[in-house]
């Protein structure tokens, strides 16, 4: 059964441009569950952008979203690994950061930061999963694996830099797909969840459900743009009736 997980940032973006109460995240949440789908995710940022610490608290004590599954993406940071503690989502993904960007960038580089990773994980709460937003490229697939003693329980593959082309840009396209296939097949082989995620949409979704490695797909702008336009849980659909085929 493949999964999807819907991310309802943006429903925060919009309601932060005006600094005030509407629309509510939470009540984005209650109608993603009503459409049948695995979970939300929940990008809560160091400079707080779009979710608060508030609306994590509030999904948490929410009596029509309980067991409901939550993925809160954040920066491996200690304040994230604190707020993570004390709210236990089901999941953690952990993504880079930086101040100035408008959306994720890139993977995080699990190399480059072990050391900080494995001083964090090993004080994360045991019932909470760990995935790893990392570009597709073996040897951050193998960092991942090396971070003990703490199990890492998969790994989502940044497919933002396919999202950006179109199929008429055929080899780069190609390139980039290939290079999604040929992670999401190691990190299936060596024993990892493999999830996907960072700008995909009805139009690029289509070809990368192929990969019958990946089993759960993270979406998230697209999804709320178009509900502007047809509703969120017809949105939703939409996405749904993609995978399933």
């Amino acid at each position: 059964m493949i999964k999807l997980n819907i991310n309802i940032d943006h429903v925060a973006t919009l309601r932060q441009s005006r600094m005030g109460f509407a629309p509510d995240p939470i009540e984005a949440a209650k109608i993603v569950k009503e459409s049948g789908v695995n979970g939300v995710v929940m990008h809560l940022r160091e400079d707080r952008r779009h979710i608060q610490d508030e609306d994590l608290v509030r999904f948490k004590k929410n009596p029509q979203l309980k067991k409901f599954h939550l993925n809160l993406e954040m920066a491996p940071t200690k304040e994230m690994f604190d707020i993570a503690n004390k709210i236990k989502p089901n999941v953690i993904t952990l993504v880079p950061e930086k101040r100035k960007e408008l959306t994720t960038e890139g993977g995080l580089n699990i190399k480059k930061n072990s050391r900080i990773l494995k001083l964090r994980l090993k004080n994360l709460h045991p019932s909470i999963k760990v995935m790893l937003f990392i570009d597709a490229i073996k040897t951050q697939i193998d960092a991942s694996i090396n971070l003990g003693p703490r199990t890492i329980d998969g790994i989502e593959l940044n497919t933002g830099q396919y999202a950006r082309l179109e199929p008429h840009q055929y080899k780069l396209f190609k390139k980039e797909f290939d290079k999604l296939k040929i992670a999401a097949e190691y990190a299936h082989e060596k024993g990892l969840h493999v999830a996907a995620g960072h700008g995909l949409d009805t139009g690029n979704l289509r070809i990368l459900t192929s990969i019958s490695q990946i089993m759960e797909y993270n979406i998230g702008h697209s999804i709320i743009g178009d509900s502007i336009f047809f509703g969120l849980k017809k949105s939703i659909k939409r996405i749904q009736d993609i995978i399933e085929r």
